[in-house]
């Protein structure tokens, strides 16, 4: 056992490494820059900071608790707003580890269990590449590092640990504030969350001796839910339908994406022949059922809800390692734990183009890595804080991380009423012919004072001057009539 606790501690200190130096880098790509602008914005006005993309009086759930305290930081540092990032991204990434390792230390008891666990939430995968906020493999996190979900996730372990061995009334009121924290910081991490906590409570040994507890904290939880002043979070419950189109994805190539995560589904069987009321069979039913509701009913948006299912999955396995009864049962599982990591790992091989120099790779390493985006601070010496520009659906994802608004949200809104006309007007805009009277209206309704777009097709149009060209062709236009 001890050749195997440091083989595992080993390995996750490795992976841990990658991870930071991902933070360094910080790979520009996914949501990076309405997160970014988020935090601009608090920055700037910390109390009222409007729409995070675009120049409206709005709410935005991007407004959390934990993108406040980041903005506070940014406003009394001074500190850029990708510093600022940097700064979060460790801590969240602490929070997720130190998460990990309590709730486990719940389950077993034996040292190598939670590095194992670990590499087996981060590895355990599938061998088609696949990145997405809220979902903890390699790939994604070298991504989201800095993204809000992180930090949820890693309150989600530590709600998980601290709900199972909560007792009195300051610990079951304290679960409730943290889960309507974790709610707050990151929706769709909290309803995984939520889900957790409930295969706690349904597993617990002790029935259901509190339920007055219980419900006290979860009426306390819901307090600071309906209190929180940036958003009205209940609000987001309507806005499902809305989110569809950009989940669907969530259900393509679900073997490529997953299918090493059935030695962990093999593994909670085992646990479930041993205990019927097993904490992570239940929660993985309660995670698979709500995501196969989802692709039954076309709620894509439930799709989010898959961490619930692999979460469990990845630390049951990890967990019979250690935890299998006969030496020779435990070393069977440490093999086929092993191998599949072993697979992961190399399946994921590519980021570590995001944190060497591509050229140091070896060529079949290096064909797996994928360049992230190309910023927009080449714009920044001519365009303020504050500034509208005209830009198409990819730029506007990423040009307010840098302080400007952009006239259509590169993301989905559901708080921005207008936001149909908004990516109306931008599509108009560009569209091939359109005459200069139609832009011209769309620039004073919306003040625009900049436009970005890639090639010549605006080059000589009427009202606009050209001032620099950036990255792929790209050019910044100023509007002077």
């Amino acid at each position: 056992m001890t050749g195997r606790l440091w083989t595992a501690r080993v390995a996750a200190l490795v992976l841990l490494l990658l991870l930071l130096l991902a933070v360094v880098r910080l790979p520009w790509a996914g949501d990076l820059g309405i997160h970014a602008a988020t935090v601009e914005r608090l920055r700037h006005s910390l109390f009222d900071p409007g729409n995070p993309l675009v120049d409206a009086d709005t709410p935005s759930p991007y407004y959390s608790p934990w993108t406040v305290l980041l903005g506070c930081v940014a406003k009394a540092t001074g500190f850029s707003v990708f510093v600022v990032l940097r700064l979060g991204a460790l801590v969240g990434l602490g929070v997720l580890v130190t998460g990990v390792w309590r709730y486990v230390r719940v389950l077993s008891a034996r040292p190598a269990a939670p590095p194992l666990a670990l590499l087996s939430l981060v590895l355990l995968w599938g061998t088609a590449q696949f990145s997405w906020s809220g979902f903890l493999g390699l790939h994604s996190l070298v991504l989201t590092v800095a993204y809000p979900s992180v930090f949820a996730l890693g309150l989600a372990f530590h709600l998980w640990a601290w709900l199972s061995r909560a007792q009195g009334w300051g610990a079951r009121l304290g679960c409730g504030v943290l889960w309507a924290v974790i709610l707050l910081v990151h929706q769709f991490s909290g309803v995984v969350a939520s889900l957790g906590a409930l295969a706690v409570v349904c597993s617990a040994r002790t029935g259901w001796r509190a339920p007055g507890r219980l419900a006290v904290g979860l009426a306390l939880g819901t307090v600071v839910l309906w209190v929180w002043p940036y958003y009205d979070f209940f609000a987001l419950l309507g806005a499902g339908d809305g989110m569809n189109a950009v989940h669907r994805s969530l259900y393509r190539d679900l073997p490529g994406r997953y299918w090493l995560v059935l030695v962990g589904v093999a593994a909670l069987g085992v646990r479930w022949w041993r205990d019927r009321r097993d904490v992570l069979v239940l929660f993985f039913v309660l995670g698979a059922v709500v995501f196969a509701a989802g692709g039954l009913s076309g709620h894509w948006s439930w799709g989010r809800v898959l961490p619930a299912a692999l979460i469990p999955a990845q630390l049951a396995v990890a967990l019979e390692v250690v935890e299998a009864g006969r030496r020779a049962v435990r070393a069977g599982w440490a093999c086929v734990l092993g191998a599949a990591l072993a697979v992961g790992a190399w399946a994921q091989a590519g980021t570590l183009g995001h944190v060497v120099d591509r050229g140091l790779l070896p060529g079949v390493v290096e064909a797996k890595y994928r360049e992230p985006w190309t910023g927009y601070q080449w714009i920044t010496p001519w365009v303020g804080y504050g500034d509208v520009v005209m830009a198409r659906k990819f730029p506007s994802r990423q040009i307010p991380a840098y302080g400007p608004y952009t006239v259509a949200p590169g993301y989905p809104d559901f708080f921005l009423r207008d936001e149909g006309e908004r990516v109306a007007a931008a599509r108009t805009y560009f569209s091939e012919g359109a005459a200069g009277g139609v832009r011209r209206a769309i620039v004073r309704e919306y003040t625009v004072r900049w436009v970005v777009d890639r090639g010549d097709g605006l080059r000589g149009s009427e009202g606009l001057r050209a001032v620099t060209r950036g990255p792929d062709g790209q050019i910044l236009y100023e509007v002077v009539g």
